[in-house]
């Protein structure tokens, strides 16, 4: 079906509680939030003037199928996701909600981001040039940019305030922002996810170099909330090609944030205007991405 390029919703009669880079958040009832993906882009945590069509309706796909995959690993927030069953008064808005909105149960997220890493990249990548170590694991010499790591990672980071970039913690750190058990609970599942989808993109040709998590309590369950590997919060690399010692061609947005590593900015708003090309290869490279890992066109 077509979808409309949204870059910001507006649902009168519902709160909205707020207003991220791409999404945008609505309090339903006490127990129910409603998250809408819009069309909108961001990078450096800068937003730019200029949306990805399509781009929050592939984001609420992939999540959905990744959720769905990793349902017998740990539960997730989704409620409802099917437009026709949501409450009567959200359905004058179907063209702002269709195939980019979930309607979620409110949770309490974890005070940290749970990230994985297979290969050694971003920011990854600086640390070892620069103490052979990353967020507190000591790396053995003579890896290169994009080298697989000898085992997979987990590299929590702490969650920035709107404006505030995340930091790179130790498993130490985390365990006092977020006690010990909770820490270990979500390390073991997210290293668990990190393989599972790790193995089955292979099989479709790609590799997941890292990828971001989050989780949150739900009446005191942990529960996988967010967004869950899609283009914006993990590296996708195609298999076919793939060379250490370089930076890697990717699915996903760090095309776009090369892009803008070359232009005359100094990374606070306003960003570049993207040009047609950019814009079109970005919309490619996230569709490409969706079709590979589901298998499926939008």
């Amino acid at each position: 079906m077509p979808y409309s390029v949204i870059t910001s919703t507006n649902l009168p009669g519902f709160t909205l509680k707020s207003r991220g880079k791409v999404r945008d958040i609505y309090e339903i009832d006490a127990d129910t939030l409603l998250i809408v993906a819009t069309d909108r882009m961001s990078a450096f945590d800068v937003i730019l003037g200029d949306p990805i069509p399509l781009k929050g309706v592939i984001l609420t796909q992939l999540t959905r199928f990744w959720m769905q995959r990793f349902a017998h690993l740990v539960p997730n927030h989704i409620k409802e996701m099917d437009i026709d069953k949501y409450p009567a008064a959200l359905q004058p808005y179907r063209d702002q909600l269709e195939g980019r909105s979930m309607l979620v149960h409110r949770a309490e997220p974890l005070k940290a981001e749970c990230i994985v890493r297979g290969y050694l990249a971003g920011s990854g990548w600086k640390s070892y040039k620069a103490s052979r170590t990353l967020c507190g694991y000591s790396l053995p010499d003579g890896l290169e940019e994009s080298s697989r790591l000898p085992d997979v990672l987990f590299t929590p980071s702490t969650k920035g305030e709107p404006g505030v970039h995340d930091e790179n913690i130790s498993v130490a750190r985390m365990e006092d922002i977020v006690g010990r058990e909770l820490t270990q609970k979500v390390a073991q599942l997210s290293v668990s996810m990190y393989r599972e989808a790790a193995e089955y993109a292979a099989g479709r040709g790609i590799i997941i170099a890292d990828t971001k998590f989050e989780f949150g309590l739900v009446d005191g369950r942990l529960t996988l909330i967010d967004e869950v590997l899609t283009p914006d919060s993990s590296r996708f690399w195609p298999a076919h090609g793939y060379q250490p010692g370089r930076s890697q061609p990717s699915f996903d947005k760090q095309y776009l944030r090369d892009w803008l590593e070359m232009q005359d900015w100094d990374k606070t708003p306003p960003a570049p205007k993207l040009s047609a090309i950019v814009k079109e290869t970005t919309t490619r490279k996230y569709h490409e991405a969706y079709e590979l890992i589901t298998g499926e066109s939008l």
